[in-house]
């Protein structure tokens, strides 16, 4: 939280449509990536500045252009010139704490996305920000850094696979929208996993070690809830969207990314509550332990008491104890000591208390 705080207080005192980046600097340079096509023809090409995507703006094909690296606020203040973008709109690219949101610039749409991914190997949950700026010709997409969860969509439209190759920009925006709330499942997979082996770990073994993964895992489900609860609202804005850029036949699709999106937070919901369920669990297994620990003391402590008792009557050293001078007073001690021993014993178990 505090260093959120300190990000964003970067900006503390500026205009409105200052671009200052906040955020962690993900990548060493900007790079573009351009994929132009149409029904018939493809092309891909990668380029070094904005003004070589200039030739696409107004092309009949489609362009999809893809920036990664969001930090050198200067190349991201010249694409919005040459695209006559929204200074506020910029401002929102560069700030990479955004909370993901729609807006309608006629146009033009933007659309702000946090793209969820998992590491292999050591299945640490990382996060993004994705904007998209959808225009009747040209899609672009601005990202942190290179790598991303897009290579199913490049491989439908290389090959030529599906509709994506015969309908416009709307239809792109909705692939690459589709394919990050896709990639909410797998990473709930990954949770759901973990889960599990700690709904064992909590019963088995509960220790501090395993309450700190417990927390972690809460905190990765909060930070994914608040990118996944807005989305509901982005994909509803676009079925309810007056734009001439969203196609009448592209609002079936998008009614299954919305139904996609309500699955997904569903499952964010449950997986919350299990989490707050595991907590409750946690607690009760150290309580349950040391009432067990307290009970096996408990019950000592009661059988020894009356053992303690008749040893501490003899143990007095009055003279006239008529007891003390007998032959057999100590075996018979030892014969009622042990008697009342297994009689408390034998009377515990009776009542299950041990």
């Amino acid at each position: 939280m505090r260093k959120f705080i300190k990000r964003s207080s970067k900006k503390a005192g500026s205009a409105p449509g200052t671009l200052v980046f906040v955020g962690e600097k993900k990548a060493e340079k900007v790079t573009f990536t351009i994929i132009d096509y149409d029904a018939d023809n493809l092309q891909e090409t990668e380029v070094a500045s904005v003004d070589e995507c200039l030739a696409y703006r107004d092309k009949k094909s489609v362009t999809w252009i893809n920036i990664s690296g969001l930090h050198d606020v200067v190349i991201i203040e010249k694409l919005g010139e040459k695209f006559n973008l929204h200074p506020l709109l910029m401002e929102d690219i560069v700030n990479t704490e955004q909370r993901p949101k729609l807006e309608d610039y006629d146009d033009y749409l933007f659309v702000i996305l946090k793209m969820l991914y998992s590491v292999e190997g050591n299945h640490v949950i990382q996060h993004e920000q994705i904007s998209l700026i959808v225009t009747p010709s040209v899609v672009i997409s601005l990202q942190e850094k290179e790598g991303d969860v897009f290579d199913p969509v490049r491989q439908r439209i290389r090959k030529g696979k599906g509709r994506i190759r015969k309908n416009g920009t709307d239809y792109l925006a909705y692939a690459l929208i589709d394919t990050v709330v896709d990639h909410y499942f797998k990473v709930f997979e990954e949770i759901g996993e973990k889960i599990e082996e700690l709904q064992e770990q909590v019963l088995e073994k509960p220790s501090p070690e395993l309450l700190q993964s417990i927390q972690n895992l809460k905190r990765e489900m909060i930070f994914i809830r608040k990118s996944i609860w807005p989305l509901r609202e982005i994909i509803s804005g676009l079925l309810r969207s007056e734009s001439a850029l969203i196609k009448e036949d592209i609002l079936p699709y998008l009614r299954d990314v919305y139904d996609h999106t309500i699955q997904v937070i569903d499952t964010a919901e449950t997986f919350r509550d299990m989490l707050s369920g595991m907590l409750d669990i946690y607690l009760s297994s150290l309580s349950n332990k040391m009432n067990e620990v307290m009970k096996v003391l408990t019950i000592m402590a009661t059988i020894f008491i009356p053992l303690t008792f008749i040893a501490g009557i003899y143990g007095m050293n009055f003279e006239f104890m008529p007891e003390l001078k007998w032959h057999w007073s100590y075996p018979v001690l030892w014969i009622i000591l042990i008697t009342i021993f297994v009689a408390m014993v034998f009377w515990f178990r009776r009542k299950k208390w041990l």
